[in-house]
């Protein structure tokens, strides 16, 4: 059976998933699509080469009768909208991150969700799709180095906009790190502070860059990430963990290494779609399959709640530089 999607947004990540969904991936096709800009929406049909309606709002779109399942890739302050009316049609939703842009707008959602019974929603983390971070989480199930007592991570871009603000290094960049590592651990974060290096001088003057974030865990795990990213070299991310018996790497993306002008050497990228090109793909298969199987197990509403709240608390601490609290009601035995 093939399911049909409608999609919200075909900017530059939706323009990538319509291609990916129409052209990649098995048992989908997007048959709706609309955009802020409908001029741009019936240019990435005709580009891409599909047969698919072009709605004049996300609205129209997700009541449209040949709509099956909905995909929120539009400008982030419209995602909470569209979620919510998702839910309400009993549509299930993939949204790209942020689920909402406050952590009140994500409670909103699962709220509503759990109202529904039954979960619709899945939030676009593709880090747990990466194929070296499962690797890296398999070998802390297996218990192979032990409980982990640390993380080291760093996420390092080459350069970003003169728009990135100093907050974004956590809405927009860390964000993915708070996901990942809590779902490393099957954990949940308890306070968070962050500290500023001397500053960088490719970054630009209003944005304070690098910056280092700390976090404790329930469990005790304490992780420290670098967001450094006017680094200039390349996009770089790591991850070690620090076990009782041993430490695990997150192993670096292939690349052939070369022996040439008197040097060794390995590529590193500069694009982070590159990096995550494969995850992307196989997060999306995983939403097709699941809604074939008739139950959603990405990355939940609640998923989206946690990073929401933890990332206030960061934003808190990049103003106060005190350890804030990360304070989250129980987890709903719903998400379970």
């Amino acid at each position: 059976m093939t399911l049909n999607i409608g999609v919200i947004g075909t900017g530059a990540i939706g323009r990538e998933h319509i291609r990916r969904l129409s052209h990649t991936l098995l048992g989908s096709r997007v048959v709706a699509v609309t955009d802020i800009n409908a001029e741009q929406a019936a240019r990435v049909v005709q580009e891409l080469g599909i047969a698919a309606e072009v709605y004049p709002d996300g609205h129209a779109l997700i009541a449209a009768a040949d709509v099956q399942a909905v995909l929120v890739a539009s400008w982030g302050p419209t995602h909470e909208e569209y979620v919510l009316a998702a839910i309400a049609a009993g549509k299930p939703v993939f949204c790209e991150k942020p689920l909402a842009t406050t952590a009140e707008g994500c409670r909103r959602i699962v709220e509503a969700e759990q109202a529904h019974g039954k979960r619709l929603v899945q939030v676009g983390f593709m880090r747990p799709y990466d194929v070296g971070y499962r690797q890296l989480k398999a070998v802390v199930d297996a218990d192979r180095i032990g409980a982990p007592l640390m993380i080291h991570a760093a996420h390092r871009n080459p350069t970003v906009s003169e728009h990135y603000s100093t907050d974004m290094a956590i809405t927009d960049t860390l964000i993915h790190e708070i996901n990942v590592l809590a779902w490393l651990l099957d954990d949940h974060y308890v306070s968070a502070q962050v500290v500023f290096p001397r500053k960088a001088p490719a970054a630009r003057e209003h944005l304070r860059d690098p910056q280092v974030v700390l976090l404790e865990t329930a469990k005790g795990v304490r992780i420290d990430v670098e967001v450094f990213v006017n680094c200039q070299y390349g996009y770089d991310i790591q991850c070690e963990i620090v076990g009782e018996r041993g430490i695990a790497r997150l192993p670096e993306p292939t690349s052939v290494q070369l022996r040439s002008e008197a040097r060794l050497s390995n590529e590193i990228l500069m694009d982070w779609k590159d990096r995550f090109i494969a995850a992307y793909d196989v997060e999306l298969q995983a939403f097709i399959d699941d809604l074939a199987a008739g139950q959603l197990t990405g990355p939940s509403s609640w998923d989206g709640y946690i990073a929401a709240v933890t990332a206030d608390a960061c934003i808190k601490a990049q103003d106060s530089g005190a350890i804030e609290p990360v304070t989250l009601p129980s987890r709903p035995a719903f998400y379970d």
